[in-house]
């Protein structure tokens, strides 16, 4: 290369389109106007049945606001999206950071695009427990499904609920089943906690790991392992596959340890490469075979109608925290009870028969 050439970075930013020297202030004025306008739930109901993106989105935003205002409106957008839901295969999969979920999620959605599917992907974002910030990149992690017409992602905050599941993941499937999404793909934060929750909301609980990683997980690994219906050992290439093929065989072994499950299902183990794309198929073929057992059992059926129960209860309990926490005398009791309880003045558990009693409008003294 000549000296007298200069290397172009990809970084280096290319010479944009001067703006014109008049701008239309009635122009700017309508489209924050427009922007402004939200459509109604039927209107919302219409274009996700339609499997118009922009609507779902919209819709999904508004199930997992937090304001008391949207509550009857996300209620109405999921009546209407309801009876057209139920028609999926949803799988949860985990797995520790850095087992490679998202490259995996990529590399086996684009597959089950290439079969036809159309996949929605549901990627919960850990929030900061100090800034209660997220980060949201699993869709810069999954360039090239992002791209995929026949997929769509939604990173979505974990928020303060237990484990990292994000609070609305469950009404989130409707939305995505009623705009036409055939397989549901969650992936958990990894984390140990956020497994039960996702475990109660999907058909196919599929656990990532990978070789070599030792037993640092050792107390949720028995957990996890006896919720899982199939264990991937990712990054099976290169001069890992001895040690993935050799993983896989341990993992054989512990699982015939564990009880039976209620399905009679027995958990498979396998191996794969998210880079090379090895073991994706037979991936899919366990679902699938899993998928025909259980439907043919009425297993299927009867897990659905027992997870309906178990977020009809989860919902009751997290209204009624939410209902709590909200009212205006114990916003303004808390606070002092707080500091009673931190100066040792009054036990926890006095301080929240005090506060309790105060909700239900009993008389302490």
């Amino acid at each position: 290369m000549s000296s007298s050439k200069k290397q172009v970075s990809s970084l280096q930013e290319k010479a944009g389109i001067s703006p014109p020297e008049i701008t239309s202030i009635s122009a700017i004025h309508q489209i924050q106007k427009n922007r402004k306008i939200q459509p109604s739930a039927e209107e919302l109901i219409d274009g996700i049945l339609n499997a118009n993106r922009t609507s779902l989105s919209r819709g999904i935003t508004l199930v997992e606001s937090t304001n008391p205002e949207h509550a009857e409106k996300a209620n109405e957008v999921i009546k209407g999206c309801l009876p057209y839901a139920n028609k999926s295969i949803r799988i949860g999969i985990t797995g520790v950071p850095g087992v490679g979920k998202s490259t995996f999620i990529e590399t086996f959605g684009t597959f089950l695009t290439g079969l036809g599917k159309n996949v929605a992907v549901l990627a919960v974002d850990p929030s900061s427990s100090l800034s209660h910030g997220s980060i949201l990149g699993d869709k810069t992690r999954m360039e090239e499904l992002v791209k995929n017409e026949n997929a769509f992602i939604r990173p979505s905050a974990s928020g303060d609920t237990l484990g990292g599941v994000a609070r609305k993941t469950r009404e989130t499937i409707i939305l995505c089943e009623a705009a036409g999404f055939d397989t549901i793909l969650i992936e958990t934060v990894g984390v140990g906690q956020s497994e039960t929750a996702v475990h109660s909301m999907v058909d196919f609980f599929l656990l990532l790991k990978i070789s070599g990683a030792g037993d640092e997980l050792q107390g949720i690994k028995r957990g996890i392992m006896e919720m899982a219906d199939a264990i991937v050992i990712n990054k099976a290439d290169g001069d890992n596959i001895k040690k993935a093929t050799q993983a896989k065989l341990e993992f054989n072994r512990a699982l015939h340890l564990f009880p039976p499950k209620k399905s009679t299902w027995q958990p498979k183990v396998t191996t794969c490469s998210a880079i090379t794309h090895e073991g994706i198929s037979e991936i899919w073929e366990t679902i699938s075979n899993y998928f025909e057992m259980t439907t043919n059992t009425g297993y299927f059926h009867e897990k659905r109608k027992d997870q309906n129960h178990f977020w009809m209860m989860e919902t009751i309990n997290e209204q009624l925290r939410l209902n709590f926490y909200n009212q205006p005398e114990i916003i303004s009791q808390l606070e002092q009870n707080k500091k009673a309880v931190q100066n040792d003045e009054l036990s926890p558990f006095a301080a929240a028969q005090n506060l309790l009693a105060l909700y239900f409008g009993k008389d302490t003294k």
